[in-house]
């Protein structure tokens, strides 16, 4: 599953840091934060690939 935006792809990056322990979970904010409890780190790593390029900053919700 791509990201959708250029935020859902860091903040999935961010998740992804510290389910793998590069950063400690308590530096997390906002969506990262929920993430990391509700996504397997497979999940995370796809969702934080996703190339940038042509991806908006935010998308708004339905």
């Amino acid at each position: 599953m791509p990201a959708k935006s250029k935020a859902q792809q860091k903040a999935a990056g961010a998740a992804l840091a510290a389910k793998r322990g590069d950063i400690p979970k308590s530096e997390l904010k906002g969506a990262s934060k929920s993430m990391v409890k509700s996504m397997s780190e497979k999940q995370l790593d796809e969702l934080a690939s996703t190339k940038r390029k042509g991806k908006p900053e935010h998308v708004a919700k339905d």
